[in-house]
Order: structure tokens, then sequence, then C-alpha cells
């Protein structure tokens, strides 16, 4: 059996429930074999929680794109990018490894941190990743970032800033809108380019469910790998990552943890899929 190959291309979060952990155990559990260039690491204060990204050196992630573009990924996803010039180096990548698809995580701060890493980082991402993107999958606040109208709080809102991501260049554009819009229900908004769909499970435990956009991410990436479509990739990547917050655990007193391997070993979640 010959395993499709993807490409994450993002930070490391030393608790090991978000960033390149999360995806690699994701890639791992939807069957392609994952590989990292690695941006920068992430590390917790152990009394407040507060993280402190250490960025790597430019001329070491250069050798790992070198060595990841070598072997030839069929799919590549990025997450925390850190700076303007490894964003341009990031969809750079992209086309030189001759990939089919690009899912675009544009992280723009840390779980329980609210401030942009990078405000010119929005700008590049614009620029240098959108128009590449197969998928661009921002939360509320990034969405309100990468389309210029503010955090998003309603449906109408998302559908209106989905538009403007979308001609901005990204060929599929999914808003995350989880928990922030309804305390029953779990909401994100997909848009085609032609029409939007809404993609609706029951509301779980969210206490625990660091990593849940990372793991939504690479599972969209890999099913696109696996040979789904994107609109059949995002749906199953709803339900794969749905199944991980349900069963997501407590780590420490500060943060707990998705489930990454629950739609596997647990259970599946029904995504009721709507046109709006």
């Amino acid at each position: 059996m010959t395993l499709k190959k993807t490409l994450t291309i993002a930070g490391s979060d030393t608790s090991a429930g978000a960033g390149m952990q999360a995806d690699l155990k994701t890639f791992q559990e939807l069957n392609t074999y994952g590989m990292v260039a690695l941006t920068s690491i992430v590390t917790m204060d152990n009394k407040t929680w507060s993280h402190d990204v250490t960025p790597l050196s430019f001329k070491v992630f250069e050798k790992q794109l070198e060595t990841a573009i070598f072997i030839g990924p069929d799919a590549i996803k990025t997450g925390m990018l850190g700076t303007q010039e490894i964003i341009k180096r990031a969809g750079e990548a992209f086309e030189q490894s001759k990939a089919k698809y690009f899912v675009v995580d544009p992280v723009m701060v840390c779980k329980g941190e609210n401030e942009v890493l990078n405000p010119g980082n929005t700008d590049a991402m614009i620029d240098h990743l959108l128009p590449k993107a197969t998928i661009v999958t921002p939360n509320l606040f990034e969405a309100g970032q990468l389309s210029g109208l503010g955090t998003l709080k309603s449906i109408e809102e998302m559908k209106k800033a989905a538009e403007v991501i979308y001609d901005k260049g990204a060929k599929h554009v999914v808003i995350k809108g989880g928990k922030a819009l309804d305390q029953e229900y779990s909401y994100d908004l997909y848009y085609d380019g032609d029409r939007f769909y809404q993609l609706k499970t029951d509301m779980f435990q969210q206490s625990y469910n660091h990593g849940a956009g990372c793991t939504f991410a690479a599972a969209t990436t890999a099913y696109l790998a696996n040979g789904k479509s994107p609109k059949e990739a995002v749906i199953a990547a709803k339900a794969f990552v749905a199944s991980a917050i349900k069963n997501g655990w407590k780590m420490n007193e500060f943060v707990g943890p998705v489930d990454h391997g629950a739609y596997n070993r647990v259970e599946h979640i029904e995504v009721a899929v709507e046109e709006i």
C-alpha cells in the first residue's frame, strides 16, 4: 500500500494538543504519511500557561522545506508561520512541490492569547497564500481579519466575509463558527464560490478543545490527499473534529486537548449539511 504524503508547515506545540503534533496525529489517523517543516516552538509558562513563541532560523526552515519538497507531498497545510518571510516562502514551497492541494489555516494567535502575533502577517497571507489556497479555514476572528470586516457574530456576517476571502483568491472557504454563535449547536460555513452550506453538529463539552482548529485543517488536508472533493473533505473533517472535541480530556488545570483518535477509536459524529 502506498500512502499519500501530507506536509504541514507549522509550529510545534510542546503540550502536543495543537500545532504540528496535532497535524501528525491526524494525518496518521487518516492514513497519510505526515511530514513537517517546523517554523517555531511554542512553550507555556507553568504558572500562568501564557505562551512563548521561539522562531526557528529561516536557514533551518529552508533546509526542512528542501527535504520535504524533494520527497514530494501530495497535499500541504499551513499553521503557525510567524513572519512575513516565512509566509511568502510557504506559498512558494507549495508551487515548487507540485502538490495538488494547499490548505491554509491562517493562525494569528495562540490559544488563550488575544493579540495577533504579527499584524503584518495578515497582509502577507492575503498576498502570498490565499491566491494559492485550495481551502482556507479561518475561525471567526481570523476571517474578520482576512476580510477586513472585524470579528464576525452571525451567519450573515460569515457569508459576507467568505465572499470577500473568496474574491482574494481562495478557491474554497470554511469559516469555523463553533460555539461562538450558539450554545446548542456548532456551526461552520462552507463557501465554494457559488453556494453556501451550513455544517452543523450538536455542541459538545467545550472545556477540552485545544487543537480543534489544527485538527480540522489537518483532517481536511488528509481527506483531500486521499481523493475526496473539497466539499466532501470539509464535511468529513467536521465529523472527525467533532468526535475529537466530544472526547476531549483534561490535561492539567489550564488546558484539555481534543482526542485526535476518537473518530476511529470511539465514535463517528453525524454532520447536518444545509444549503443556505
